[in-house]
């Protein structure tokens, strides 16, 4: 199974599926518990029930890029120059 040395419970992952619009959002933390506790990504998805290829991908395929963005305050950087 895939480890996560430090999980950020602050992820913004979309509430809904993009192609079905089921909801999604909820589940996130949920997920991460069943994989830190050695369920197979396949095994967690299977509990949280989520079916649809299109709703597997959008968890499965979700990137925390807020951590990244907060790099880039332009507020901070308009103030220096």
């Amino acid at each position: 199974p895939i480890t996560f040395p430090h999980v950020n419970t602050t992820m913004l992952i979309p509430v809904r599926c993009f192609t079905c619009g089921k909801v999604i959002g909820n589940k996130w933390e949920w997920y991460m518990d069943l994989i830190m506790s050695g369920d197979t990504e396949k095994d967690a998805l299977d509990k949280l029930g989520l079916r649809r290829y299109c709703c597997r991908r959008m968890v499965l395929t979700h990137v925390n890029l807020i951590e990244n963005l907060l790099n880039y305050n332009t507020l901070q950087r308009a103030s220096t120059t």
